[in-house]
């Protein structure tokens, strides 16, 4: 039963994979029932009756005509399910709260449809086809959900890791670690946690799950030869994800791009964008019945690859880029909860969107045994390390465009001769550009994409 501070933290946090939010009862209680019916074929959840949709406690009142209209709907799922309802005061306001666990006879029907959590939203199957396949290729029960009776979750718990989760999802640090685990639905009905939150907030769940760590190679060239940087980053799938994006940002090249007097803009070389969400995807969809492999980051001259073990299940493949469903419910739901993705299927178009922005070739998806997705470097990787000089001459004329060669020289107290050759190849490099009189035109400075500027 969830308390006063516990719905606080949901609504502070926003909607997610495990919560969901009305304003009131809707007019349509099926609304309801296929919000319900969705946690039930996922890993649970919470929904919340009297929140709007900008995230604010307003209150509800459900009379019993309204509670009756709510459990005849809810007698229409098949095979019968189970769920508490009950009210909560907040402050004042009375919120009411549908808390439905995971089902354990999967799969649920509502009318005849079956409904997934997706994200922040329900996903309706109707075909017969589909439906099938979905549920066999889950097994009726997820990885993730495999209890662990072995592995203490609060002894082993990564303090760190635990810490940037709340701040992330918005939790108040002073809540007990056993009490968000709990709502986060790590643990099972007998306080056991769940693999999916062994991997997620354990200190070196690689000590149980071997092959579930994330594996960086640098190497020379276009082709698997010559290897030039590996690193292997276990720990919790949070500190995975930060450690490989790290990784990548210290081997990609960035431009700076300089606007008028405000901060630089990064610019990289491919959008970190992409492989935030590819690494994301990666962590939260991979097949960690794998054994034999673990998740790969590898660098070529001419591209990077990102390899994820397992094959897509087949309701995926057929709708590829358009429909997605996780292995890992659990674990999608963790980094949901942290706005660190938006609903399962989102990726692949939002990858495309992000390399066609920047001017590169969409991405490249690999589907044969596993799934890898290849994102094209730029031919032009050259980078071009401005001097200590160089940019106080660049801050110094997008201050006063006016300044003479002789002004320049005297505020850094260096000669004619050192100007002249630090403005020389500031314009070489199509940062720097005179119009206009000596004695009287300005100074533009200019941010050429064709290099990569550093500053």
């Amino acid at each position: 039963m969830l308390s006063a501070e516990d719905i606080k933290d949901f609504v502070s946090g926003g909607e997610g994979y495990n919560v969901d939010f009305k304003r009131s009862v809707p007019s349509k209680v099926r609304e309801l029932t296929e919000e319900v019916c969705s946690f039930l074929n996922a890993a649970g959840g919470y929904l919340l009756i009297g929140v709007n949709n900008n995230n604010e406690i307003v209150g509800a009142e459900i009379d019993n005509s309204k509670r009756s209209a709510i459990q005849g709907s809810m007698g229409e799922i098949s095979p019968m399910c189970h769920y508490d309802m009950y009210d909560v005061d907040v402050d004042g306001k009375k919120v009411w709260v549908i808390e439905v666990p995971s089902g354990k006879n999967k799969p649920y029907f509502f009318s005849g449809c079956i409904y997934l959590r997706e994200g922040a939203n329900s996903q309706k199957l109707t075909n017969v086809e589909e439906i099938r396949e979905v549920f066999q290729c889950n097994e009726r029960i997820y990885f993730d959900a495999i209890p662990l009776p072995k592995v203490n979750l609060l002894e082993q718990l990564d303090q760190n890791n635990f810490l940037e989760f709340k701040r992330e999802a918005h939790i108040v640090s002073e809540v007990d670690d056993f009490q968000v685990l709990d709502s986060m639905r790590v643990f099972d009905d007998n306080d056991v946690a769940k693999s999916g939150g062994v991997l997620f907030f354990a200190k070196h769940p690689e000590t149980v799950f071997f092959h579930a760590v994330v594996r960086c190679v640098l190497f020379k060239g276009t082709d698997k030869v010559y290897i030039i940087d590996d690193k292997t980053f276990g720990g919790p799938l949070l500190q995975q994800y930060n450690n490989a994006i790290e990784w990548l940002k210290g081997k990609l090249h960035v431009a700076y791009e300089i606007e008028g007097t405000g901060p630089r803009k990064e610019v990289w070389e491919i959008p970190l964008e992409v492989f935030k969400e590819a690494i994301i995807n990666a962590l939260a969809h991979r097949d960690y019945d794998e054994q034999g492999a673990s998740i790969t980051i590898e660098m070529f001259d001419d591209r990077v690859e990102i390899t994820n073990p397992g094959t897509l299940l087949p309701v995926v493949a057929k709708n590829f880029g358009r429909k997605s469903l996780s292995r890992n419910p659990l674990i999608f739901g963790l980094f949901t909860r942290m706005h660190l993705v938006e609903h399962i299927g989102s990726g692949i178009p939002r990858m495309r969107k992000e390399m066609l922005d920047a001017g590169l070739p969409e991405p490249i998806y690999d589907t044969d045994g596993m799934f890898t997705v290849i994102f094209r470097r730029p031919f032009n990787n050259k980078t071009v390390e401005l001097t200590a000089l160089q940019s106080k001459v660049i801050q110094m004329v997008k201050t006063n465009p006016s300044l003479t060669m002789e002004q320049i020289g005297k505020a850094l107290g260096i000669g004619r001769t050192s100007v002249y050759k630090i403005v020389k190849s500031l314009k070489e490099i199509g940062m720097l550009e005179h119009k206009g009189r000596k004695s009287d035109g300005e100074w533009v400075v200019k941010s050429d994409k064709d290099s990569i500027i550093g500053l």
